[in-house]
């Protein structure tokens, strides 16, 4: 099993991060490359909650979204080809004294097959990198998006 952990300080709210992540619209291949149109299914949406299938490459989780504390988003895996366990994510956000918001993000990899078990290896190892790549683009990626909106209402 492996458990990764990764930081980023951003311009964004908590509630405008957590918009972008629980946006499963079309576009979301944009911000979350890891969530590739054709594996995107949208099981159940409420208000705070949500079970939605993504992947890409071959591999692919159904997911139970938990968005319910203002401060925090859980992501539990339900089902997976690769995944099982204690797989998931669990996001967590942190008002700065200056206006900043840290967000800190935990994967949870664990393989419930070979294929599983190596990629779970990988990530653990040299693969972090990708992982911090892919969450500092997705937070790019929503605060331009927030940028065109405030510009949009401002006009």
């Amino acid at each position: 099993m492996s458990t990764i952990h990764l930081h980023q300080t951003t311009t964004l709210a908590p509630e405008q991060y957590i918009a972008g992540l629980t946006d499963f619209g079309p576009g979301r291949s944009k911000v979350f490359g890891n969530s590739a149109e054709e594996y995107l299914k949208v099981h159940q949406l409420g208000r705070t909650q949500a079970d939605v299938t993504e992947g890409s490459g071959g591999v692919w989780e159904q997911l139970h979204y938990d968005w319910s504390d203002p401060q925090q988003v859980v992501l539990t895996t339900t089902d997976s080809n690769v995944w099982g366990g204690a797989s998931g994510y669990s996001y967590s956000f942190t008002h700065r004294p200056d206006g900043m918001t840290d967000i800190d993000v935990y994967v949870v990899r664990e393989g419930k097959n070979l294929k599983g078990r190596l990629l779970g290896f990988v990530l653990g190892t040299i693969g972090k990198g990708v992982l911090e790549k892919a969450f500092a683009n997705s937070v790019k990626a929503i605060e331009a998006r927030n940028s065109v909106e405030r510009e949009r209402l401002a006009a």
